[in-house]
Protein backbone atom coordinates (compact mmCIF):
# COMPACT_ATOMS: atom_id res chain seq x y z
CA UNK A 1 0.00 0.00 0.00
CA UNK A 2 1.34 3.39 -0.96
CA UNK A 3 2.29 5.59 1.68
CA UNK A 4 1.43 8.88 -0.10
CA UNK A 5 -2.21 9.37 -0.44
CA UNK A 6 -4.00 10.55 -3.51
CA UNK A 7 -4.05 14.36 -3.55
CA UNK A 8 -0.89 16.42 -3.72
CA UNK A 9 0.07 18.89 -0.89
CA UNK A 10 -1.46 16.24 1.31
CA UNK A 11 1.22 14.95 5.03
CA UNK A 12 1.99 11.24 4.03
CA UNK A 13 1.44 8.64 6.43
CA UNK A 14 4.97 8.32 7.58
CA UNK A 15 4.04 11.91 8.48
CA UNK A 16 0.82 11.78 10.47
CA UNK A 17 2.46 8.74 12.20
CA UNK A 18 5.42 10.63 13.60
CA UNK A 19 2.78 13.04 14.99
CA UNK A 20 1.07 10.29 16.68
CA UNK A 21 4.23 8.89 18.02
CA UNK A 22 5.76 12.33 19.27
CA UNK A 23 2.43 13.30 21.29
CA UNK A 24 0.58 11.59 24.19
CA UNK A 25 -2.45 13.67 24.44
CA UNK A 26 -5.50 13.93 21.77
CA UNK A 27 -8.83 15.14 21.21
CA UNK A 28 -10.95 13.44 17.97
CA UNK A 29 -13.78 15.37 16.75
CA UNK A 30 -16.28 14.69 13.91
CA UNK A 31 -18.92 17.16 12.71
CA UNK A 32 -22.47 18.37 13.98
CA UNK A 33 -25.46 15.81 12.97
CA UNK A 34 -22.85 12.95 13.17
CA UNK A 35 -23.26 9.82 10.74
CA UNK A 36 -21.84 6.20 11.07
CA UNK A 37 -18.46 7.79 8.73
CA UNK A 38 -17.96 10.08 11.59
CA UNK A 39 -18.70 8.42 14.70
CA UNK A 40 -17.02 5.39 13.25
CA UNK A 41 -13.89 7.32 12.18
CA UNK A 42 -13.48 8.52 15.86
CA UNK A 43 -13.88 5.49 17.66
CA UNK A 44 -11.51 3.67 14.61
CA UNK A 45 -8.89 5.84 15.14
CA UNK A 46 -9.63 6.51 18.25
CA UNK A 47 -9.09 2.85 19.92
CA UNK A 48 -6.32 2.46 17.45
CA UNK A 49 -4.47 5.33 19.46
CA UNK A 50 -5.84 3.84 22.89
CA UNK A 51 -4.43 0.68 22.06
CA UNK A 52 -0.95 1.95 21.27
CA UNK A 53 -0.78 3.96 24.71
CA UNK A 54 -2.02 7.03 24.16
CA UNK A 55 -4.70 9.75 26.07
CA UNK A 56 -7.61 10.30 23.98
CA UNK A 57 -10.81 12.08 23.78
CA UNK A 58 -13.64 11.62 21.77
CA UNK A 59 -15.92 14.80 21.41
CA UNK A 60 -19.14 15.43 19.32
CA UNK A 61 -21.16 18.62 19.09
CA UNK A 62 -24.05 16.94 18.86
CA UNK A 63 -23.12 13.55 20.98
CA UNK A 64 -23.88 9.90 19.95
CA UNK A 65 -26.56 9.04 17.96
CA UNK A 66 -29.27 7.02 18.93
CA UNK A 67 -28.76 4.94 15.97
CA UNK A 68 -24.88 4.43 16.71
CA UNK A 69 -25.42 2.96 20.05
CA UNK A 70 -24.94 -0.51 19.14
CA UNK A 71 -21.08 0.22 18.37
CA UNK A 72 -18.18 -1.18 20.83
CA UNK A 73 -16.77 1.53 22.27
CA UNK A 74 -19.29 4.03 21.73
CA UNK A 75 -19.80 5.19 25.09
CA UNK A 76 -16.83 6.77 24.74
CA UNK A 77 -18.36 9.75 22.22
CA UNK A 78 -19.16 12.58 25.00
CA UNK A 79 -20.26 15.83 24.33
CA UNK A 80 -18.01 19.09 24.49
CA UNK A 81 -16.78 19.79 28.02
CA UNK A 82 -17.10 23.27 29.46
CA UNK A 83 -13.67 24.37 29.50
CA UNK A 84 -10.64 23.96 26.90
CA UNK A 85 -9.09 20.48 27.52
CA UNK A 86 -5.89 20.14 27.72
CA UNK A 87 -4.59 18.47 24.86
CA UNK A 88 -1.47 18.19 22.50
CA UNK A 89 -3.44 17.54 19.18
CA UNK A 90 -6.87 18.00 18.00
CA UNK A 91 -7.90 15.71 14.93
CA UNK A 92 -11.29 16.39 12.73
CA UNK A 93 -12.68 13.66 11.15
CA UNK A 94 -14.66 13.55 8.30
CA UNK A 95 -15.43 17.05 8.37
CA UNK A 96 -15.19 19.58 5.11
CA UNK A 97 -15.02 22.80 7.21
CA UNK A 98 -13.68 23.36 10.28
CA UNK A 99 -17.25 25.37 11.69
CA UNK A 100 -18.60 21.99 11.18
CA UNK A 101 -17.35 20.91 13.95
CA UNK A 102 -19.13 23.22 16.12
CA UNK A 103 -18.57 26.27 17.93
CA UNK A 104 -18.75 23.81 21.68
CA UNK A 105 -15.82 21.37 20.39
CA UNK A 106 -13.83 23.76 18.39
CA UNK A 107 -13.40 25.70 22.08
CA UNK A 108 -13.43 22.28 23.90
CA UNK A 109 -9.76 21.45 21.21
CA UNK A 110 -8.77 25.19 21.22
CA UNK A 111 -5.85 24.83 23.54
CA UNK A 112 -4.18 21.96 21.06
CA UNK A 113 -1.03 22.97 19.29
CA UNK A 114 -1.50 21.14 16.32
CA UNK A 115 -4.72 20.27 13.83
CA UNK A 116 -4.70 16.92 12.02
CA UNK A 117 -7.53 17.12 9.26
CA UNK A 118 -8.74 13.38 7.79
CA UNK A 119 -11.08 13.76 5.08
CA UNK A 120 -12.08 12.54 2.14
CA UNK A 121 -14.93 15.45 1.14
CA UNK A 122 -13.58 16.98 -2.56
CA UNK A 123 -14.64 20.29 -0.73
CA UNK A 124 -12.18 20.76 2.19
CA UNK A 125 -9.98 23.39 2.16
CA UNK A 126 -7.37 21.57 3.90
CA UNK A 127 -7.69 23.91 7.65
CA UNK A 128 -5.30 21.91 9.45
CA UNK A 129 -1.82 21.80 10.01
CA UNK A 130 -1.26 18.45 8.70
CA UNK A 131 -4.32 17.22 6.00
CA UNK A 132 -5.17 13.94 4.92
CA UNK A 133 -7.68 14.53 2.35
CA UNK A 134 -8.60 11.55 -0.46
CA UNK A 135 -11.77 12.70 -2.41
CA UNK A 136 -11.72 9.59 -4.01
CA UNK A 137 -11.63 7.34 -0.88
CA UNK A 138 -15.55 6.62 -0.66
CA UNK A 139 -15.60 7.16 3.41
CA UNK A 140 -12.92 8.44 5.58
CA UNK A 141 -12.94 5.24 7.37
CA UNK A 142 -11.62 3.45 4.67
CA UNK A 143 -8.34 6.48 4.83
CA UNK A 144 -7.79 5.45 8.30
CA UNK A 145 -7.69 1.82 7.71
CA UNK A 146 -4.70 2.57 4.86
CA UNK A 147 -2.83 4.61 7.22
CA UNK A 148 -3.28 2.31 10.16
CA UNK A 149 -2.54 -0.76 8.72
CA UNK A 150 0.41 1.37 7.06
CA UNK A 151 2.19 3.14 9.66
CA UNK A 152 1.84 -0.37 12.08
CA UNK A 153 -0.82 1.24 14.47
CA UNK A 154 -2.72 -1.25 16.48
CA UNK A 155 -5.78 -2.76 15.21
CA UNK A 156 -8.29 -3.60 18.36
CA UNK A 157 -11.72 -5.19 17.61
CA UNK A 158 -13.16 -1.47 18.21
CA UNK A 159 -11.47 -0.62 15.50
CA UNK A 160 -11.95 -3.39 13.46
CA UNK A 161 -15.53 -2.73 13.79
CA UNK A 162 -15.80 0.85 13.40
CA UNK A 163 -14.27 0.76 10.36
CA UNK A 164 -16.87 -1.41 8.77
CA UNK A 165 -19.73 0.84 10.33
CA UNK A 166 -17.96 3.60 8.79
CA UNK A 167 -17.56 2.49 5.09
CA UNK A 168 -21.00 0.33 5.05
CA UNK A 169 -23.25 3.61 5.99
CA UNK A 170 -21.13 5.97 3.80
CA UNK A 171 -21.11 3.93 0.35
CA UNK A 172 -24.63 2.32 0.84
CA UNK A 173 -23.63 -0.63 2.38
CA UNK A 174 -21.00 -1.27 -0.54
CA UNK A 175 -23.27 0.05 -3.59
CA UNK A 176 -22.18 3.98 -4.41
CA UNK A 177 -19.95 4.24 -7.37
CA UNK A 178 -17.26 5.23 -4.93
CA UNK A 179 -16.87 1.80 -3.91
CA UNK A 180 -13.51 0.31 -4.80
CA UNK A 181 -11.32 -3.05 -5.12
CA UNK A 182 -9.78 -1.72 -2.32
CA UNK A 183 -13.39 -1.23 -0.53
CA UNK A 184 -13.94 -5.21 -0.84
CA UNK A 185 -9.84 -6.32 0.00
CA UNK A 186 -10.31 -3.73 3.42
CA UNK A 187 -13.68 -5.23 4.18
CA UNK A 188 -12.09 -9.17 3.64
CA UNK A 189 -8.86 -8.42 5.89
CA UNK A 190 -11.47 -7.51 8.31
CA UNK A 191 -13.94 -10.42 8.11
CA UNK A 192 -10.20 -12.32 8.20
CA UNK A 193 -9.75 -10.42 11.45
CA UNK A 194 -12.87 -11.39 13.11
CA UNK A 195 -15.14 -9.04 12.07
CA UNK A 196 -18.86 -10.47 12.40
CA UNK A 197 -20.67 -9.30 9.10
CA UNK A 198 -24.31 -10.67 9.58
CA UNK A 199 -24.73 -9.28 12.84
CA UNK A 200 -23.40 -5.94 12.11
CA UNK A 201 -25.49 -5.89 9.04
CA UNK A 202 -28.62 -6.22 11.09
CA UNK A 203 -27.93 -3.87 13.82
CA UNK A 204 -26.64 -1.12 11.28
CA UNK A 205 -29.59 -1.81 8.72
CA UNK A 206 -32.35 -3.90 10.41
CA UNK A 207 -32.70 -2.12 13.64
CA UNK A 208 -35.25 1.14 13.16
CA UNK A 209 -37.74 2.87 15.30
CA UNK A 210 -41.07 2.77 14.65
CA UNK A 211 -41.01 6.13 14.42
CA UNK A 212 -39.12 6.23 11.60
CA UNK A 213 -41.00 4.46 10.02
CA UNK A 214 -43.99 7.11 10.69
CA UNK A 215 -41.59 9.91 9.40
CA UNK A 216 -41.27 7.57 5.64
CA UNK A 217 -45.27 8.09 5.51
CA UNK A 218 -44.82 11.62 6.26
CA UNK A 219 -42.34 12.51 3.86
CA UNK A 220 -43.90 10.33 0.96
CA UNK A 221 -47.27 12.49 1.28
CA UNK A 222 -44.91 15.44 0.47
CA UNK A 223 -42.90 13.74 -2.66
CA UNK A 224 -42.71 15.34 -5.86
CA UNK A 225 -41.14 14.55 -9.71
CA UNK A 226 -40.75 17.07 -11.84
CA UNK A 227 -42.67 16.70 -15.08
CA UNK A 228 -39.38 15.21 -17.14
CA UNK A 229 -38.82 12.78 -14.18
CA UNK A 230 -35.56 13.94 -13.67
CA UNK A 231 -35.66 15.54 -10.36
CA UNK A 232 -37.25 14.14 -6.94
CA UNK A 233 -37.71 15.98 -3.68
CA UNK A 234 -38.98 16.12 -0.36
CA UNK A 235 -39.73 17.97 2.65
CA UNK A 236 -39.62 17.56 6.89
CA UNK A 237 -41.73 20.36 8.70
CA UNK A 238 -40.05 21.00 12.04
CA UNK A 239 -43.95 20.19 13.13
CA UNK A 240 -43.61 16.77 11.83
CA UNK A 241 -40.36 16.71 13.82
CA UNK A 242 -42.19 17.67 17.17
CA UNK A 243 -45.00 15.53 16.38
CA UNK A 244 -43.24 12.50 15.89
CA UNK A 245 -40.63 13.08 18.63
CA UNK A 246 -37.95 12.54 15.66
CA UNK A 247 -34.16 12.69 16.62
CA UNK A 248 -31.91 14.30 14.19
CA UNK A 249 -30.69 10.29 12.33
CA UNK A 250 -33.96 9.12 12.25
CA UNK A 251 -34.31 10.81 8.95
CA UNK A 252 -30.34 9.15 7.94
CA UNK A 253 -30.50 7.48 4.61
CA UNK A 254 -34.20 8.06 3.46
CA UNK A 255 -33.43 10.70 0.43
CA UNK A 256 -31.95 7.09 -1.25
CA UNK A 257 -36.26 6.01 -1.46
CA UNK A 258 -36.35 8.44 -3.79
CA UNK A 259 -33.37 8.50 -5.57
CA UNK A 260 -34.37 4.91 -6.38
CA UNK A 261 -36.95 5.90 -8.32
CA UNK A 262 -36.39 4.88 -12.05
CA UNK A 263 -35.79 8.04 -14.22
CA UNK A 264 -34.57 10.23 -11.30
CA UNK A 265 -31.10 11.52 -11.60
CA UNK A 266 -31.12 13.86 -8.64
CA UNK A 267 -33.37 13.68 -5.71
CA UNK A 268 -33.50 16.30 -2.96
CA UNK A 269 -34.40 16.68 0.96
CA UNK A 270 -35.34 19.68 2.31
CA UNK A 271 -35.35 20.23 5.97
CA UNK A 272 -36.44 22.25 8.91
CA UNK A 273 -34.19 23.06 11.81
CA UNK A 274 -35.09 23.82 14.68
CA UNK A 275 -32.72 27.20 14.42
CA UNK A 276 -34.90 28.53 11.42
CA UNK A 277 -32.68 27.59 8.72
CA UNK A 278 -32.75 24.58 6.68
CA UNK A 279 -30.68 21.98 5.78
CA UNK A 280 -30.71 20.70 2.14
CA UNK A 281 -29.06 17.08 1.38
CA UNK A 282 -28.88 16.00 -2.41
CA UNK A 283 -27.88 12.51 -4.19
CA UNK A 284 -27.28 12.14 -8.01
CA UNK A 285 -27.06 8.97 -9.93
CA UNK A 286 -24.37 10.86 -12.75
CA UNK A 287 -21.51 12.95 -12.67
CA UNK A 288 -23.12 15.15 -15.77
CA UNK A 289 -25.58 16.74 -12.27
CA UNK A 290 -22.89 17.25 -10.01
CA UNK A 291 -24.62 18.43 -6.84
CA UNK A 292 -21.03 19.75 -5.09
CA UNK A 293 -21.07 22.10 -7.39
CA UNK A 294 -24.50 23.25 -6.93
CA UNK A 295 -24.15 22.75 -3.41
CA UNK A 296 -21.33 25.25 -3.65
CA UNK A 297 -23.26 28.12 -4.85
CA UNK A 298 -24.70 27.94 -1.82
CA UNK A 299 -21.69 27.79 0.80
CA UNK A 300 -22.54 24.21 1.07
CA UNK A 301 -19.94 21.50 0.13
CA UNK A 302 -19.71 17.21 -0.61
CA UNK A 303 -19.17 15.08 -3.24
CA UNK A 304 -20.13 14.92 -6.53
CA UNK A 305 -22.80 12.25 -6.02
CA UNK A 306 -24.04 13.92 -2.18
CA UNK A 307 -23.66 17.02 -1.03
CA UNK A 308 -25.51 19.22 1.47
CA UNK A 309 -26.26 23.45 1.80
CA UNK A 310 -27.40 24.83 4.87
CA UNK A 311 -29.58 28.01 4.02
CA UNK A 312 -31.81 30.48 5.92
CA UNK A 313 -35.42 29.90 5.85
CA UNK A 314 -38.15 30.19 5.24
CA UNK A 315 -38.52 26.68 3.39
CA UNK A 316 -40.44 27.98 -0.08
CA UNK A 317 -37.34 30.35 -0.22
CA UNK A 318 -34.59 27.91 0.23
CA UNK A 319 -36.99 25.42 -2.19
CA UNK A 320 -36.81 28.37 -5.07
CA UNK A 321 -33.61 29.39 -4.77
CA UNK A 322 -32.20 25.38 -5.30
CA UNK A 323 -34.43 23.75 -7.11
CA UNK A 324 -33.44 26.86 -9.57
CA UNK A 325 -30.31 25.96 -9.53
CA UNK A 326 -30.88 22.35 -9.93
CA UNK A 327 -32.90 23.27 -13.01
CA UNK A 328 -30.50 25.12 -14.55
CA UNK A 329 -27.88 22.38 -14.38
CA UNK A 330 -29.72 20.14 -15.69
CA UNK A 331 -30.35 22.04 -18.86
CA UNK A 332 -26.66 22.31 -19.16
CA UNK A 333 -26.30 19.06 -19.09
CA UNK A 334 -28.23 18.79 -21.83
CA UNK A 335 -30.59 16.37 -19.67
Amino acid sequence: MSDSPTISENATFAQIGEVFQSHQSFVLISHVRPDGDAIGSQLALGFSLIAAGKSVRLINEDGLPENLGFMLGSEKIELPPMDPLDVEVAIALDTATKPRLGDRALHAASNAKLWINIDHHISNPKYGDFNLIDPTSPATGQILYQLITAIGLPLPVETRDAIYVAVSTDTGSFQYPSTTAKTYEMAADLIHRGLDVGTINSLIYDNYPFRRVELMRELLNTLQVSADGLLAHWELRDQTRIDLALLPEDSEGLIDIIRAIRGVQLAVFFEELIDGKIRISMRSKTRKLDVCQIAMEFGGGGHALAAGIRLPGPLEEAKEKVLGAIRRRIESAGL
